[in-house]
């Protein structure tokens, strides 16, 4: 399976991508939504995008959006990993159609869960 992680923080890009190598992805980062877009064109297909909300260029909210309104990437899951913690903005992104919802702080533990509750876990 193959993951994008696209958040500004370079630290948890290096915690994300790690987890996920241990756990047998194939792992691209991304460090905005706009760039994301890019890697996702150019590294298609993937199966599934962790992504931050509050980034330059592209936040991750717009970024789901733009990724629903493309039906090449209906298959593509979508797991907003945010300090976002407030239950609206939970809402907000599942109505955009991000697959599942993390807060920051996470354990590996976590992720595993949410990724086995959207049928992406490989461990």
């Amino acid at each position: 399976m193959r993951a994008l992680v696209i958040d500004d923080s370079k630290a948890i890009r290096a915690i994300l991508g790690k987890m996920l190598r241990d756990m047998g992805y194939e792992v691209a980062e991304a460090e905005d939504g706009q760039m994301a877009l890019e890697v996702l064109k150019k590294e298609a297909p993937l199966d599934i995008a962790l992504v931050d909300w509050n980034m330059p260029q592209m936040n991750g909210y717009d970024f789901v959006k733009a990724v629903r309104a493309m039906r090449e990437y209906d298959e593509l899951r979508l797991m907003m990993v945010t300090t976002e913690n407030e239950i609206s903005k939970m809402i907000e992104a599942l109505d955009a159609g991000a697959d599942e919802y993390v807060m920051k702080p996470f354990t590996k533990e976590i992720i595993v869960e949410k990724l086995r509750l959207i049928g992406m876990e490989l461990v």
